[in-house]
């Protein structure tokens, strides 16, 4: 489609090949109502899947034409129709398991935290190097119809030199739902925000700072923070503000993004936050500076669930038929955790922290 002139598409491509056989590990409420309708509305082939809990999966496998279950994860791993294994299971979990897919020669697609502790990352991004497999991480943000139009505007130089960029979300979230994430003692930017700093880094790339505060709402039952602002530094004029609160019980609730240049503006909704889980579309709005009061509407027609869904799979895909790095690779994804945990030692510090510092005690730990 044209906007204003300029190229962009909320469609997201698949690669040449894409009838790869995939194992699920975990058959929790994400993979059936967002995984499982991506993988089928584009034609993937689901072909076994595991869970401990023998019920949901054979539950999961019923409703969705797997045509086999999996009595345990050496059986699924030892099944020669399955290349590729989505792990689909609780973080602290996720490093073992998903070491044991990469030992097996599996290629494989994780969930974000890749790992409760970035050094604990490093590891499984070095196993699955070490076992020559391609391991991809599920930061489907990046695919979400407002960010990707975003993203190809910015790379076209529409909003000119960056300035300003803010993503603000003021909503209910419904955090009984994962009971486990709601006894965290870190939950927001570890598992909502994650996707923001994500989306961040593919707009603008690493910040050089981090500042962040966090906070609870009155009489929350959450353990962990539920209210954080994040503001990212770049070398050069551009700062990023991303200003999150979960306990909004108005009607007023909103979730927008807003990226200011020296030559234009984005700016657009967060559908999904309006209806979770089913959501809406995004909207996207694009203003040049040298058309005041004119604002460009991007007809777009992709929700993030389930529709982002199948980016990092397909980026997954295409990289092990090129050989090249998924978009959302377990390298790249590291940049994203040191932006992660930055934020909740500025947070806890309350100093302005380095995401390279990330690293360094990472290292100076192992």
């Amino acid at each position: 489609m044209k906007l204003a002139g300029l190229e962009v598409s909320d469609r997201i491509a698949l690669p040449p090949k894409s009838d790869y056989g995939i194992g699920l590990v975990g058959c929790g409420g994400i993979v059936n109502y967002a995984h499982l309708p991506a993988y089928q509305a584009n034609g993937l082939r689901v072909v076994a899947c595991y869970d401990q809990d023998r019920e949901a999966a054979e539950r999961t496998a019923r409703e969705h034409r797997i045509p086999r279950v999996a009595g345990s994860l050496d059986e699924l791993l030892a099944d020669e129709g399955v290349e590729i294994v989505d792990v689909a299971i609780t973080p602290g979990a996720q490093p073992p398991v998903a070491e044991r897919v990469a030992a097996a020669g599996k290629h494989l697609l994780c969930q974000k935290p890749l790992a409760l502790e970035y050094a604990d990352a490093v590891h499984l991004v070095t196993r699955a190097r070490e076992a020559g497999v391609k391991l991809a991480v599920n930061q489907q943000m990046r695919w979400d119809a407002g960010i990707a139009v975003a993203r190809q505007l910015i790379a076209q130089r529409a909003i000119g030199e960056p300035g300003d960029a803010r993503i603000e979300v003021s909503v209910r979230t419904p955090w009984h739902l994962w009971p486990w994430i709601a006894q965290s003692p870190r939950i927001e930017v570890l598992y909502h925000s994650i996707h923001y700093l994500d989306a961040m880094r593919s707009l603008f790339g690493d910040p050089v700072r981090v500042t962040a505060v966090h906070g609870r709402a009155p009489g929350q039952p959450e353990v962990g923070e539920t209210k954080t602002v994040t503001v990212l530094e770049y070398d050069g004029p551009l700062q990023a503000v991303i200003d999150v609160n979960h306990h909004n019980w108005t009607d007023d609730a909103y979730a927008r993004f807003r990226f200011l240049g020296s030559g234009g503006i984005v700016r657009g909704t967060i559908g999904l936050l309006y209806d979770y889980p089913h959501g809406r579309v995004d909207t996207l709005s694009y203003q040049p500076n040298d058309e005041p009061r004119r604002w460009h509407e991007a007809p777009l027609a992709t929700r993030w669930i389930p529709d982002a869904f199948i980016g990092p799979m397909a980026s997954l895909m295409e990289a092990i038929q090129t050989g090249g790095e998924p978009v959302t690779s377990g390298a790249d994804n590291l940049g994203t955790l040191r932006v992660v945990h930055a934020a909740y030692r500025s947070a806890t510090e309350r100093r302005a922290v380095n995401p390279a510092e990330i690293a360094a005690m990472a290292s100076a730990t192992t």
